[in-house]
């Protein structure tokens, strides 16, 4: 009997544009994705009512809990103010080496989320304007990144959700 089990998985490439417009730094890092990060594929997918709401943006942290399904790990620990940014236009889908990959893309321009010490990253439905910390009920990935962000700097993420079957 042949058992087909799908899979998410997720990858979140940082860039770090200096003032001079060259990249200063280049980063890609996997992700975890929640437990509300399941759901909110499963249950859209499946058109469930109550389904998790879309993703709205990516917001910056300087914990370094390391991410997890549920609980502690699951959300952002320490924000970055003014970093809950909202989504770069709408998420994007094509099929990528067999996978359906989804992404979404984020930017902090300069003097935005300035911080020395960036070390966590989470995607949001969480309304932007809020400027808190996302409970975890509203965190769809989370992942650890080092990022040193001066004043004139301006930091892109793009973050892929990569849905296989098999």
């Amino acid at each position: 009997m042949l058992v087909e089990r799908a899979r998410l998985s997720g990858l979140v490439i940082a860039e770090l544009i200096g003032p001079d417009g060259e990249i200063k730094m280049r980063k890609e890092v996997p992700n975890l994705i929640t437990e509300i990060g399941d759901r909110y594929y499963g249950e859209r997918a499946a058109g469930v009512a109550g389904a998790p709401a879309v993703a709205t943006g990516m917001q910056l942290g300087t914990g370094t809990t390391a991410p997890a399904k549920n609980g502690a790990g699951a959300g952002l620990v320490t924000l970055v103010a003014s970093s809950l940014v909202a989504l770069t236009g709408t998420p994007s889908s094509a099929l990528s080496a067999g996978a359906r990959r989804i992404g979404y893309i984020c930017s902090w321009a300069a003097g935005v989320a300035t911080n020395a010490a960036i070390a966590e990253i989470a995607l949001v439905n969480q309304a932007v304007a809020t400027q808190t910390i996302a409970p975890v009920a509203n965190t769809l990935s989370r992942a650890l990144l080092s990022v040193n962000k001066g004043a004139a700097d301006v930091l892109n993420v793009t973050w892929y959700h990569d849905l296989l079957g098999g």
